[in-house]
């Protein structure tokens, strides 16, 4: 099964690697009608794996990853249409020399040809990947988890549908719906076929991914995220920043999972902190310190300061100074996103200098780490890794390169 895949992919990859933006366009605005088209079917699909995620107990905030309703179908759609609105990478010519032997030397942005994605419950990657994929003039094949089998099933169904409709390959999209560990494992080893695999999930699965794959793995990390709120910080402006970043929506990789309070301000402000996160019944699992001043909070063991909770938990430590925060960020952050809360400039540039992630905010939530959110569109998954991609990664980090050379009869000598 997974060869014939491969195998369709492959051939269905040459095909888009030459296919022009237009077509390539109209194909995406098909498949995103045709997911608004057929909402009914994927909405009843997606109610049958939220109630077998509740009937194994899932976690809330992993049901909330898998939940899809109108809006957020409407979401998905919007972001299909935005990449739609983006220019298209591939065939770039992104510099040209020329050589004293008069070769004209360049590179130029190609398609990586067959792109692997692994990731759990979130039914809405399924459409996402496809965007991205499809405009780059990558052929996508995706494994999600069982939890969201059947609501991927029908994300998948309704795109090659839509593709079907402007005479594309509809293998320009394929789903693996073995989701056993035995077939994942297989998947992970399609050297061939697979150019580059990319892992979406928590830290298991993308531990199993990096440890057991023979493609070329692009990792998307987990977000233990911190906010710290400095000394000049104004009180209303971290409230608002910490309350969205933990609350909007807790079970995402970019949601505030731990909070680092300056001590000059940590009598008068953690009290304030703690009566704006009782209105979602945050638990807050706090350092000594913190505690002097809110009993109430929960004694923090030093597992909750590397913990990304997917919950209403959040963690929170006193620091004396803006380089105790980075210094205890740095120990045991993700490479997620990471903010500051501040009216000191100079602490602004320090932490944005010196903090290893991804994405480092001044005065802003952490909920911004997000393709949509920085014009890409949707996106692909965020890069906690340095090599090739870094951050929330849209159309130009599903792109390779290669050389293209002129020349008129030159030889080595």
């Amino acid at each position: 099964m997974l060869i014939e895949i491969g195998q369709k992919a492959k051939e269905t990859s040459y095909i888009l690697g030459k296919m022009g933006t237009d077509l390539k366009n109209a194909g995406l605005l098909a498949a995103a009608q045709e997911i608004l088209d057929e909402e009914d079917e994927i909405l009843k699909a997606n109610a049958a794996d939220v109630a077998k995620a509740k009937e194994r107990g899932m976690a809330p905030g992993l049901v909330d990853r898998l939940e899809l309703n109108h809006k957020r179908i409407e979401g998905i759609v919007e972001g299909m249409r935005q990449v739609v609105g983006l220019e298209d990478p591939v065939g770039e010519v992104i510099s040209m020399k020329r050589r004293p032997n008069g070769l004209l030397i360049g590179q130029k942005r190609v398609p990586f040809g067959v792109i692997g994605i692994i990731y759990e419950a979130r039914p809405n990657v399924t459409a996402d990947a496809f965007a991205l994929c499809f405009k780059t003039g990558n052929a996508v094949i995706l494994r999600g988890g069982s939890d969201a089998l059947e609501s991927n099933k029908a994300i998948v169904t309704a795109i090659r549908n839509g593709l079907k409709k402007e005479g594309i390959p509809e293998d320009a999209i394929s789903l693996i719906e073995d989701t056993s560990h035995e077939t994942a494992r297989e998947f992970m080893r399609m050297n061939g076929y697979l150019d580059v695999l990319i892992p979406r999930g928590g830290a298991g699965l993308i531990r199993t991914v990096v440890e057991n794959s023979t493609v070329p793995v692009i990792e998307t990390g987990t977000g233990n995220c911190h906010i710290y709120v400095d000394e000049s910080a104004d009180f209303d402006m971290a409230l608002d920043i910490i309350f969205n970043a933990k609350t909007q929506r807790i079970g995402v990789c970019n949601a505030c999972e731990s909070t680092l309070v300056h001590r000059k301000i940590a009598k008068e402000f953690l009290p304030l902190m703690k009566k704006r996160l009782d209105e979602k019944n945050v638990e807050i699992r706090a350092d000594e310190g913190a505690r002097s001043i809110v009993p109430e909070f929960t004694a923090a063991t030093e597992e909750d300061w590397g913990k990304e909770y997917l919950d209403y938990i959040l963690s929170c430590k006193i620091v004396d100074s803006v380089d105790e925060a980075i210094a205890h960020i740095n120990r045991y952050n993700t490479g997620h996103s990471e903010a500051i809360v501040t009216k000191d400039y100079e602490n602004a540039q320090k932490f944005l200098n010196e903090v290893d992630a991804a994405a480092v905010y001044v005065n802003a939530s952490t909920r911004f780490t997000d393709g949509f959110e920085f014009g890409f569109g949707a996106e692909i998954g965020i890069s906690t890794q340095k090599l090739h991609a870094r951050g929330p990664m849209g159309l130009l980090a599903l792109t390779s390169t290669k050389y293209i050379i002129y020349g008129d009869g030159q030889i080595r000598k």
